[in-house]
This record gives structure tokens, C-alpha cells and sequence, in this order.
């Protein structure tokens, strides 16, 4: 009996309190999983729009082997619009540029280069889309915009290649003595194993090599 009674007290106090805080309760349990619900449905989402962002993006790959540059432009175009978010779509975005580039077909280059300076959120696909348009902006002559699109700050991995584009561009402007300076920055930055170092040093040793009281230069120089 005085189990019978014990019980008792024990569901009359749950009932009051459940009186008191039962809908409190069950609008917590109802948001929590909601937002379970949502994350999981947009991690779902986000898992779905990757997959089918990367066959895409082998597609794209195959046309390019295949040089079918009427393919590649058409699925980095379905890539930009469809799959906008994910990190294939300024890849797609740099290698239809390239494609283009190749066929001498300069206004869609730029344009794909452009959209990935405008949208991409990785600094180093921006920061190659920079250094690839101010290599077209130099064999436009257009010296001044090549300059500008190498203003500024680079990540590390770039700087180097920055340096050897503003460099050039001042050679073709026959301004000697600051292309040296670029040049002798674009090896200071580049590391001693980069293949690259001895095309540089090539293009220095071409204008004359390192001189005293050199010019000092950086990117974001004008």
C-alpha cells in the first residue's frame, strides 16, 4: 500500500509538472530537431550538389583532352550556374579559361578569369586568375591594366609568379631598371627547386643582370 502511495505522489508530481513546463518541453525538443532535421538535409544537399559538381567537372577534364572547347565552355558555364558554391566551379571556371586562351579567343578568356576574381572565395584561384589576365593584358599592350590586376597583395605561392609578370610587362615598356628589380624580387620569392627560377634568371641576366642601388619594387606598386 505504501508503494501504492509513493507511486501515486510521484505521477501527480510529474503531471504538475508537466502542467507547468509540458509545452516549454516540447517546443525545445521540436526546434531541436528541426534544426537536425535542416542540417542534416543541407549537408545532404551539399553532399549531392558536390557529386554531382565533380562529374561534372570530369566531363569538363575529358573535353579538354578530347580539345573539344566548345564542350568545356558549355559545362564550366553549367558548373558556374548550377554549382556556384562548390570549388569546382572556379576550377572549371581557370581551365575553360585556358581552353579558350589556346584558341586565341581572348574576350571568353578573360571573362571566365574575371568571374573567378569576382566570386571565387579561395585567394589562390584569384590570385592565378590575376597573374593570367595580366599575361593577356600584356599581349594586348595593355600595360597599365596589367599592372593593376598585379597590385596589391599575393599569397605567398604567387608572389614570386607576380613579380616575373610585372617584370616582363616593364620590359615591354622599356622600363629596365624596374624590371630588374622585379625579376631579382621574383627570385627571392620562388624557391630554389622551382624549374622556374631559371627562366627568370635568364630573362635578369638578358637585361643586363642584377645592378647596384636597384629600384625596390613590390606588388603593390604602381
Amino acid at each position: 500500500m505504501a508503494y501504492d502511495l509513493e507511486e501515486q505522489e510521484q505521477l501527480d508530481t510529474l503531471k504538475a509538472w508537466w502542467k507547468q513546463y509540458g509545452n516549454l518541453v516540447t517546443w525545445l525538443l521540436i526546434v531541436v530537431l528541426s534544426s537536425y532535421a535542416a542540417w542534416t538535409g543541407w549537408r545532404n544537399y551539399q553532399v549531392g550538389q558536390s557529386t554531382q559538381a565533380s562529374q561534372l567537372y570530369d566531363e569538363l577534364q575529358k573535353a579538354i583532352v578530347a580539345k573539344d572547347n566548345a564542350k568545356v565552355q558549355r559545362a564550366a558555364t553549367d558548373l558556374i550556374e548550377k554549382f556556384t558554391r562548390t570549388s569546382y566551379a572556379p576550377m572549371a571556371s581557370l581551365s575553360a579559361a585556358k581552353s579558350a586562351f589556346d584558341l586565341n579567343d581572348l574576350k571568353t578568356a578573360k571573362s571566365q578569369l574575371h568571374w573567378v576574381i569576382d566570386h571565387s572565395s579561395v585567394e589562390e584561384y584569384k590570385a592565378l586568375a590575376r597573374i593570367r589576365l595580366a599575361g593577356i593584358a600584356l599581349d594586348e599592350k595593355a600595360y597599365d591594366e596589367g599592372l593593376t590586376l598585379l597590385a596589391g597583395e599575393f599569397p605567398a605561392e604567387f608572389a614570386g609568379n607576380a613579380f616575373d609578370r610585372k617584370a616582363d610587362i616593364y620590359v615591354a615598356q622599356n622600363k629596365l631598371v624596374e624590371a630588374r628589380a622585379a625579376y631579382q624580387s621574383a627570385l627571392e620569392k620562388i624557391k630554389d627547386k622551382n624549374p622556374g627560377r631559371k627562366l627568370i634568371q635568364i630573362k635578369l641576366d638578358a637585361i643586363g643582370g642584377v645592378v647596384e642601388n636597384k629600384v625596390a619594387t613590390n606588388v603593390g606598386a604602381k
